[in-house]
Order: C-alpha cells, then sequence, then structure tokens
C-alpha cells in the first residue's frame, strides 16, 4: 500500500480551533485552557485517506511529536532526516520529534489511542518496547504552525519519553543519523524543523 493511501486520524480544522477561537501558533503548554478544550474536539475524529489530507487544509492530522530524553543524564535525542526518509519537505532538517501520522483503534478511546500511535512510532523509529514507551510518555501540550506548507495540514500532540539511552538503537539508520545533546546543545542546534524550534524551552 502506497503511504498516500494510508487510513489517518484527521479531525475538521472548525471544530479543533472552534471556529478560529483557540487558534495558536507554536507551542501551548497544559497551563493553557485551549489546550483541553482543543484535545476535547479529538473525539470527533474521522478516519481518512493521508493523500486526500495532504492537500486539504480544512483538516487537521493528527500527528504525535514525541521528545526522547535520557532518563538518568536528561540529554535529548536529537537527529538529522537524511535523503530518502520518508516526509521530502522536511529531509537535511535537524529535529527533536520522534512521531508520526494516527490510525485508528478499534473500540479504544482517542486518549488511547493516541498515545497507542505514538509508542507505535517510537518502537519502530528507535526501539525502545512498546510497553517501555507507552508508560514512559507524557502529555505535555500542542504544536501548531499555519504559517508552514507541511504545517497547515497538521496538529501535533507533544509528549516528553524518558528512556534509557543505552536502549536505543535507531531501525531506519539509512533516513536517520542521531546524536545525544545537553539541553544547552540542542538548544544551540542550527536547521531545526519548525515543530523543533517550538520545543527549544523544553529540550
Amino acid at each position: 500500500m502506497s503511504k498516500w493511501d494510508e487510513q489517518i486520524l484527521v479531525v475538521n480544522r472548525k471544530e479543533i480551533f472552534s471556529d478560529e477561537k483557540n487558534a495558536f501558533y507554536g507551542f501551548i503548554s497544559l497551563e493553557d485552557s485551549r489546550v483541553e478544550e482543543i484535545v476535547k474536539t479529538f473525539e470527533k475524529y474521522e478516519v481518512k485517506r493521508r493523500g486526500d489530507m495532504e492537500e486539504d487544509p480544512s483538516y487537521k492530522q493528527l500527528i504525535g511529536y514525541v521528545l526522547v530524553k535520557d532518563k538518568n543524564t536528561k540529554e535529548v535525542l536529537v537527529y538529522k532526516r537524511l535523503v530518502g526518509g520518508g516526509e521530502s519537505r522536511l529531509h537535511g532538517k535537524a529535529s527533536v520529534g520522534i512521531g508520526g501520522h494516527m490510525n485508528d483503534v478499534e473500540n479504544t478511546p482517542i486518549e488511547e489511542i493516541v498515545k497507542i500511535n505514538a509508542a507505535r512510532e517510537i518502537e519502530e523509529e528507535i526501539g525502545i518496547s512498546f510497553d517501555e514507551a507507552l508508560n514512559s510518555l507524557n502529555f505535555v501540550g500542542l504544536i501548531n504552525d499555519d504559517k508552514e506548507e507541511v504545517g497547515k495540514v497538521h496538529i501535533g500532540l507533544i509528549y516528553v519519553c524518558e528512556v534509557d539511552k543505552n536502549k536505543v538503537k535507531v531501525t531506519e539508520d539509512d533516513t536517520l543519523k542521531i546524536e545525544w545533546l545537553n539541553s544547552n546543545e540542542a538548544k544551540k542546534v542550527e536547521n531545526y524543523e519548525s515543530w523543533s524550534e517550538f520545543l527549544i524551552p523544553i529540550m
């Protein structure tokens, strides 16, 4: 199956932002009352073909975006997307977010579906077991960027996941190059994709 035929979770933009009342730019944390209101709208998710949604800004694709830290040193996992990996619009950019599109899980509440999808991405991308990733995920806020073409059709659910960096193994080392940096080093990295730039304050 082509990635464009993947059936993904989306929510109508008017619903998510309550007719733009809750629209925002950048990262907002749990302290912002809009987070709770926006997350409630995820219950109204629909399942649609990814290829159709990439060009339709009237919907927001739900994306899990996980900031991974070592639980002992608190170092941040920073990676660069090499040519050949997933989203061509992000090739060559540095990132601190591991994640991707979300697929439906039958008979499961949406708050569990989003965590299950995020944990699957962690397992696939860096080899941390699904159960360990699921139990280590901490939801910290949301990201939105309507100034970028990619951002116009996505909304990010931001998690922090603390793991043992010695257990991390990159399963797609032909498309991802990783390094562990302390907080100050991570904040100084240049050429971050926009979503990662938004997370600099919590690195």
